[in-house]
């Protein structure tokens, strides 16, 4: 099992016990890692708290990734909880109204599609702006976050995400280019189908699912688990020579054709 003993990392996007988030909080845990998470509000909080206060050491704080005072008071905290220095970031935060996932892309309001865009994509760079400077004081580190296929290909359904997902994966690279410099790696987990509570928000969701499993390569659904064991790779010392990347984990459903 590859080791991020003595790391220290923040992931961003717990929502629940199914999230993509948590899976990797697991993994990174049980690999060795020290880790801080946000929660969204009041409301979120007790729901977050109930799954990071089992993994010991760990610290939960309010984070609302659109509103920059609460960006900067987070990262303060946990820099100074981590004595000034960050391993790796895990970036796992999407949103879009309901409304603006179902029907026809062409009809995505103005304000919909900035919500979409400035939770799904902005919220990496002004993420990893705060990051910055810990990273470099660890002498450089990760920086991850979550796609989808629907990035690259139009998905019934995805809509809005599949356009802020695009976004994101540019993000990934100009990111990678500046940061570079610094060591410091960023790169794209491109997830298959999991069944996350935002995922079933999808109309048509299960049918995305059973359809990935019986297309796929190895013909079958992925799992949180796998996605944790690979944000672990690309958080420890083994992944040192990749960024600007999107890595599939997808049970290789994205080479399939027709």
């Amino acid at each position: 099992m590859t080791s991020l003993q003595g790391k220290r990392g923040i992931i961003l996007g717990i929502a629940n016990k199914n999230s993509i988030a948590w899976g990797i909080a697991q993994a990174m845990h049980a690999a060795g890692a020290q880790l801080a998470f946000n929660f969204l509000n009041e409301r979120m909080e007790p729901k977050v708290k109930k799954l990071t206060d089992t993994l010991p050491g760990a610290m939960t704080l309010a984070c609302d990734v659109t509103k920059d005072e609460e960006i900067d008071a987070f990262f303060k905290q946990v820099g100074e909880h981590f004595d000034g220095q960050l391993d790796f970031l895990v970036h796992s935060i999407a949103f879009a109204n309901r409304e603006d996932l179902e029907g026809r892309f062409v009809d995505t309001s103005r304000a919909g599609f900035n919500l979409a865009l400035e939770i799904s994509a902005y919220s990496l760079a002004a993420t990893t702006q705060r990051a910055l400077p810990l990273l470099q004081a660890a002498g450089g580190g990760s920086v991850m976050t979550m796609s989808y296929y629907g990035a690259e290909k139009a998905v019934s359904a995805y809509n809005v995400m599949g356009v802020a997902k695009a976004a994101l994966e540019a993000c990934v690279r100009y990111l990678a280019a500046d940061l570079g410099v610094d060591n410091i790696r960023v790169n794209a987990i491109s997830a298959g189908p999991v069944n996350t509570l935002s995922a079933r928000g999808i109309r048509g969701f299960t049918g995305m699912l059973n359809e990935a499993a019986e297309k796929s390569p190895l013909r079958r659904r992925i799992t949180t688990e796998e996605i944790g064991q690979t944000a672990v790779f690309l958080a420890s010392d083994g992944s040192s020579g990749i960024t600007g990347e999107t890595l599939y984990v997808d049970a290789g459903y994205n080479i399939m054709g027709v």
